[in-house]
């Protein structure tokens, strides 16, 4: 019985090695590699945060102008944002029937290929090549360039004094940031429900201030799978790292729907926190991610 609960606990431990804290704490010294050096918080930034802005802005309006006819209730309320919007999917439509000889409506497309028509890739899970790792993400299709947002880390965002004990009992899946902000990117049980709660609160009218769809197979913002991908390994060198971005006031409101992040405490006023994966270097379809899990700062 002794043996059978001990292999149980190894199989276990191989699968969560991967993650944060507790690999962290027995190989910071021997594992030296797989740590990225920080001096100071403000070098945390591999790109800047004007490039990270604008990836996500070019990904969220293309995913809003394909989800357009379901848009009615957002756009009634924002007529100067809705001429923006229809003058470029006037010019799309154009480019459309010139390219594809398509005179008919609008075509549609699933969040997967809109990622591929806008940033030349796309991303996905599957099972990791690292034994017991369980799932990995992977490069589906395209090619990603170094130095380019290929993912995100979806969650609800916890700052320092903010309860977290419960969510965090055998829950693999807690970012830390670098000034001690915590993001819970579980997709399952109690860390679910808090989520769906939050989003439920924020919710302003038609307007949603986070997108749930992370918690299902079928994310509408497929960039919101950064939760799953595993840390470097001797065998499997780093080829993203994180980065944190906090998403600026003047950030469009009917674009918020495409977050994966809420915070915990709707009361407090600050930037919501995101954390975004940048690639290393150039990474091919078919590749696995794999990060530098531990930011240390001196």
């Amino acid at each position: 019985m002794g043996w059978v609960l001990l292999r149980a606990l190894r199989r276990r431990w191989a699968a969560y090695k991967y993650r944060f804290v507790p690999w962290l704490a027995l190989n910071l010294r021997r594992q030296g590699r797989t740590l990225r050096y920080v001096p100071e918080s403000s070098q945390d930034k591999i790109i800047s945060d004007e490039d990270v802005f604008e990836t996500l802005l070019k990904t969220f309006k293309a995913l809003f102008l394909n989800d357009f006819s379901r848009q009615a209730d957002i756009l009634a309320l924002l007529p100067e944002v809705k001429c923006q919007y229809l003058e470029l999917l006037t010019w799309e439509q154009k480019w459309s029937k010139v390219t594809s000889c398509n005179h008919g409506s609008q075509q549609v497309f699933s969040p997967e290929e809109v990622l591929l028509n806008t940033l030349g890739f796309t991303v996905g899970r599957d099972q990791s090549s690292l034994v017991s790792a369980g799932t990995g993400v992977f490069v589906t299709k395209g090619f990603v360039p170094k130095g380019t947002v290929v993912s995100m880390y979806p969650g609800t965002v916890y700052r320092k004094h903010e309860p977290i004990f419960f969510q965090s009992l055998g829950n693999p899946f807690i970012f830390r940031c670098i000034d001690g902000i915590l993001i819970d990117g579980n997709d399952k049980g109690l860390s679910r429900s808090v989520y769906r709660s939050c989003r439920r609160r924020d919710q302003l009218g038609p307007f949603q201030m986070s997108d749930e769809s992370w918690l299902t197979d079928a994310p509408q913002n497929p960039l919101a799978v950064g939760q799953y991908v595993n840390n470097c390994s001797h065998e499997k060198a780093a080829n993203v790292c994180y980065q944190e971005f906090d998403v600026p006031e003047h950030f469009p409101i009917e674009l918020k729907q495409y977050l994966p992040n809420i915070v915990y405490n709707h009361d407090v006023e600050s930037h919501l926190r995101c954390v975004v994966l940048v690639t290393l270097r150039d990474i091919k379809q078919g590749e696995e991610l794999f990060s530098n899990y531990y930011t240390v700062v001196r």
